[in-house]
């Protein structure tokens, strides 16, 4: 189970851009990510349930689904903090548009 302190440590210092500089998710941000991240754990919880007691398909596919749109919900919440940090402390210079390109796509 994932701790307020793992999620926010996680969140906080881990997120790194391909130029290795550190994003800081602001505190709002950080919350509102741990609670998807924790409401996708709880369905992902619920999938094993349901399939050790051998539920219908479309219940199990049904909630794999809301598990996989709250991680990326998640993701993107991270990419646009990250997004927003660099553009702020860009100071005019040239954005790695290609590296931040393939942060989205990853999430598609």
């Amino acid at each position: 189970m994932l701790t307020d302190a793992v999620v926010a440590d996680v969140l906080t210092d881990a997120v790194l851009p391909a130029d290795g500089a550190a994003v800081r998710l602001p505190p709002e941000t950080t919350v509102t990510v741990a609670n998807r991240l924790r409401r996708a754990q709880g369905q992902i919880g619920g999938v094993l349930r349901l399939i050790e007691e051998g539920r219908d398909c479309r219940e199990i596919v049904t909630q794999l689904a809301a598990a996989s749109r709250a991680v990326d919900r998640a993701g993107f919440a991270v990419i646009a903090a990250g997004l927003k940090q660099c553009l702020v402390e860009s100071d005019g210079q040239d954005m790695d548009t290609a590296a931040m390109e393939k942060l989205f796509l990853s999430l598609a």
